[in-house]
């Protein structure tokens, strides 16, 4: 297993290319079971849930084929059931459920792993599921949906802390194949379901609304295979943004989506950082003065709790008290313990922490609990005097494509050894 060592106090400069986003990447790959042709599927990152991903395709029956970002897709005879020891590892394997059942009209998926960062049930999956004329069984940890037809219907995705993305992704890749019109009221209005739907569009499906709290879906009879390209990572464009914000000279980070990140953008401005945009770049300076700020993670458009731990690690070196609230996932605050080993000043209490900055951060051995808090980590090791030890650094390859490599170009002093 391998840790990462952070040489603190390089400063960072130059510039960056963001890779594919891996929350587009993963339901796309998903779709392609949506039909017996290929499907083309470029801008892919390497990371382990990619692998996992294709694994379980694999493992379906599917035809897969992966060189240089560039994934090919067969789906021309499928099975309808995938494993614990499939699934275990990643949450988003569930969204296999929605194209497998708008296809075969059945499916039996484990209950999937991932991060540990909260209660993050499945309820209005099945729900939508239900609402498209599904019977849904839960039993022995596998979740059983079937259907002798499907039905366009109506359902309402938002939950107790909002809407939810990969239940969005699901019930759509279900209805495109369903007969009749689908509405889903409180749909996820993030990029990353945008991305899907426009892939669903290029395969043939008829979509409306992609991007807004309601959508809908008219039912076809068959899909055909796409050739397509997901959008860039938002959350690995804005993760390198706070790190420029923390150890940056000027940082300009590319082949990104401005629009997609002004929920990060307009916090790092109120800060006292200089932003400069472009239509496909962003840049960060150091401003006369930093302030500290009041931020709160809500669903898309707002700001996202994917950021949340990584603005945690800027906060903690701005002076003065800052406060971040998250209403999406209340207990995703496993980073904090890590960053007060680091000398970090942070009073939580869930949902919230207080922070108070003091400037001042030391190397010691932390421990990464999940994929955001240990970017936040390796953020704060940067600008921390000395060496900080990260281990379970597989978290951090779920969702960074060579993170590590990335920010040694621009400058920092990071090791990857055997622990």
């Amino acid at each position: 297993m391998d840790k990462i060592l952070v040489h603190g106090g390089r400063k960072l400069r130059g510039s960056i290319r963001v890779s594919g986003s891996k929350n587009s990447a993963l339901p796309i790959l998903a779709a392609a079971l949506l039909t017996r042709d290929t499907c083309v599927i470029r801008g892919v990152p390497d990371l382990s849930d990619i692998h996992y991903m294709l694994t379980i395709l694999s493992h379906l029956g599917c035809e897969v084929e992966r060189a240089s970002g560039v994934v090919s897709i067969r789906a021309d005879k499928i099975r309808t059931e995938a494993s614990y020891d499939l699934v275990r590892k990643m949450r988003a394997s569930v969204c296999v459920l929605g194209p497998l059942l708008g296809r075969e009209r059945e499916a039996c998926v484990a209950l999937p792993g991932g991060c540990v960062i909260g209660d993050r049930p499945i309820d209005l999956h099945l729900l939508g599921f239900e609402a498209l004329g599904a019977a849904v069984r839960v039993t022995g940890g596998n979740v059983k949906v079937f259907a002798t037809r499907l039905r366009g219907g109506s359902v309402n995705m938002c939950g107790t802390h909002g809407t939810t993305v990969l239940g969005t992704d699901n019930v759509m890749m279900a209805a495109v194949l369903a007969e009749g019109v689908t509405e889903i009221h409180g749909a996820a209005e993030e990029p990353e379901v945008v991305d899907l739907a426009n892939f669903l569009k290029a395969m043939g499906a008829r979509i409306h609304g992609a991007g807004t709290s309601h959508l809908m879906i008219e039912g076809v009879k068959e899909l055909h295979g796409a050739d397509y390209t997901v959008i860039p990572d938002r959350i690995e464009a804005g993760t390198m943004l706070v790190a420029g914000a923390i150890a940056g000279e000027k940082l300009t980070v590319r082949r990104l989506r401005p629009d997609h990140l002004e929920s990060v953008i307009t916090p790092l401005r109120t800060a006292g950082f200089q932003i400069e945009t472009e239509t496909d770049a962003v840049t960060i300076s150091p401003g006369e003065k930093s302030s500290p700020l009041h931020l709160e993670t809500t669903p898309y458009p707002g700001f996202p709790t994917d950021m949340q731990a990584q603005m945690c690690a800027l906060l903690v070196r701005t002076p003065g008290e800052s406060v971040i609230t998250d209403h999406v996932f209340p207990q995703r605050f496993m980073h904090v313990a890590e960053l007060s080993r680091m000398g970090a000043q942070i009073r939580l209490e869930a949902p919230t922490a207080f922070i108070t900055g003091n400037g001042r951060l030391s190397g010691a051995p932390v421990m990464a609990s999940d994929l955001r808090a240990s970017a936040a980590l390796l953020l704060a090791g940067l600008a921390a005097e000395g060496v900080t030890e990260i281990n379970r650094v597989y978290h951090i390859d779920r969702g960074y494509e060579r993170i590590d490599e990335k920010f040694n170009f621009l400058g920092a002093h990071i090791e990857r050894v055997k622990a």
